[in-house]
């Protein structure tokens, strides 16, 4: 069993910040890739930034320079620096990842995604 809880959203006012926070737990064995995506009201799910077990990031384009994600030192974790906010990233975040798990008698690969925390921005 792998759990993903996030935590950290809320509201902020337009040019504010806000800090997400993504702990995964269970029987990890690796992470290939964690990160976030986002799903407006009526819009479809889209990525936001994601960090590989190398350090690679990767970004959507209306957050590049805004958002930061970087992943934890010790466990299985994630984080989402949002800065500079605007309305238009109101949405709920989504905490993914791309884990090796160990089962009873080997290991799996699997996708794995989080509750969903809402961010909202607006003054």
């Amino acid at each position: 069993q792998v759990q993903l809880v996030e935590s950290g959203g809320g509201l902020a006012q337009p040019g504010g910040s806000l800090r997400l926070s993504c702990a995964a737990s269970g029987t990890i064995f690796s992470v290939n890739t964690m990160g976030w995506y986002r799903q407006a009201p009526g819009k479809e799910r889209e990525l936001v930034a994601r960090i590989t077990k190398d350090g690679d990031t990767d970004y959507l384009d209306a957050v590049k320079g805004r958002f930061t994600v970087s992943s934890g030192n010790a466990g299985y974790a994630v984080f989402l620096q949002m800065n500079s906010l605007r309305p238009e990233d109101t949405a709920v975040y989504y905490c993914n990842a791309d884990l090796v798990v160990a089962t009873t008698w080997s290991y799996e690969e699997d996708n794995y995604w989080g509750q969903g925390t809402k961010v909202t921005v607006s003054s």
